[in-house]
């Protein structure tokens, strides 16, 4: 690494991988990709770069003097791809590592061919609630951060685990000047004006539970931005990709094999689209059951819902999911199909939908479907609400030491038949 680079690292094949440039967050290390480097890198190039001050980046790529901004962020960004010789790449960023990435895509939309913008923001806030952070850690060094991680960056419980308690050292071992010059940066920072500009396929992931960039931040980039998708992981807050790993992964990798335009015909492409989608929309615990199940007589059916219904429609850039679960609704309560309803209404949510506008769904559904019908979709919705509710009580009691079990699987009681999952 030369004295004007941040640290980096590349992982993956080295021929003809497309590129895909990885971003952190504020406080973290390149060491945040870690649960989605393995799946990433086996078919893409993949760098991760450290911000000034972290990791082993020099907290002297960044002015000391309070006027760092954006721009000089996503200046590091392109000479470590200039480097590469890449003159396109995909890129993902998570809160500031995801605010370059619209910078990037906005001002250097020849060199961004696909956007996955994870827990992020067009704007981080007051500005002047970033200028006394950045006085804080000045004055004090990071450790000043620490206590309120916990709760922030993800549940106080997940703060217990080792791959929390290692972030929360990366966040320690964070050079002091290097932490608030990325606090001037984001002081600086709006991106509101510029969001219509982006032109690169772009996915929204927020946290539902993230009270650093709430839900409403990512809805506000996916409604700027143009042909935008918006995915919300439930259970995960600022750090998604830490907390819900495989939602984050299947989420990232579902994007970028969609926009990579697999040729017509290719059924292997589809059907790896399609099953990153997949997980995407029901969970992980869904798909894995159904899939364990399938027997030779089901095999094919498997096959063609995975290459069809997800790889091609679900996975269509035409509408976002939240518009796809809205007409996915509509059709199980017109036809009665209350088990699937049931797996959708939580598909729903996890694609960005509320619990009111879920409701709103089923109140129109009333009008063309028939009230019987919306009777028994507001009672399979109020089940399902009921589950959540208790699933997210028992997560966050704080309890003595992490629980090595996981709980019920949430689909076990509102999803009967476990093939049926297209």
């Amino acid at each position: 690494m030369t004295d004007n680079r941040p640290h980096h690292d590349l992982t993956g094949p080295t021929t003809t991988a497309p590129p895909l440039i990885l971003g952190p967050s504020i406080g973290t290390s390149l060491a945040v990709w870690e649960p989605q480097l393995p799946a990433l890198a086996r078919a893409h190039r993949v760098l991760r770069w450290d911000l000034p001050g972290h990791g082993r980046s020099p907290a002297a790529l960044l002015p000391a003097d309070g006027s760092a901004t954006i721009d000089e962020l996503a200046a590091l960004v392109l000479r470590l791809a200039d480097d590469q010789g890449w003159e396109r790449f995909a890129y993902a960023g998570i809160s500031i590592g995801g605010a370059v990435g619209l910078y990037l895509a906005a001002h250097h939309p020849d060199r961004v061919s696909c956007l996955s913008v994870v827990c992020s923001s067009a704007r981080f806030g007051d500005p002047a609630v970033w200028r006394e952070r950045a006085a804080l850690v000045r004055a004090e060094g990071t450790e000043a951060m620490v206590a309120s991680r916990p709760g922030t960056w993800f549940s106080h419980r997940f703060a217990q685990s080792p791959v929390g308690a290692a972030l929360i050292e990366d966040l320690r071992a964070t050079d002091r000047a290097g932490y608030a010059a990325c606090c001037d940066v984001l002081a600086a920072y709006d991106m509101t004006a510029d969001l219509e500009r982006i032109a690169a396929p772009t996915l929204v992931v927020a946290g539902r539970d993230d009270p650093a960039t709430p839900p409403a931040h990512a809805r506000r980039i996916a409604d700027a931005v143009p042909g935008a998708s918006l995915l919300e992981i439930a259970g995960a807050a600022h750090l998604a990709g830490v907390e819900r790993p495989e939602a984050v992964t299947a989420a990232l990798l579902a994007h970028l094999t969609s926009t990579a335009q697999p040729r017509p015909g290719d059924d292997a492409s589809r059907h790896t689209t399609g099953m990153a989608v997949r997980r995407a929309v029901l969970g992980d615990a869904h798909v894995d059951r159904a899939v364990a199940r399938t027997t030779p007589f089901t095999a094919r059916f498997q096959d063609f819902i995975t290459r069809y219904a997800w790889g091609e429609i679900w996975t269509g850039d035409g509408l976002d999911r939240r518009t796809r679960s809205c007409i996915t609704l509509t059709a199980l309560i017109a036809h009665g199909h209350d088990a699937e309803l049931a797996m959708h209404i939580r598909a729903a949510l996890t694609n960005g939908l509320t619990r009111e506008e879920i409701g709103e769904v089923l109140l129109q559904s009333a009008i063309y479907c028939g009230v019987p019908a919306a009777n028994s979709a507001f009672a399979a919705a109020q089940r399902v609400f009921d589950e959540l509710d208790a699933e997210r009580a028992a997560d966050s009691d704080p309890g003595p030491a992490p629980d090595p079990d996981p709980g019920p699987d949430p689909d076990s009681d509102s999803d009967p038949d476990p093939d049926s999952d297209n």
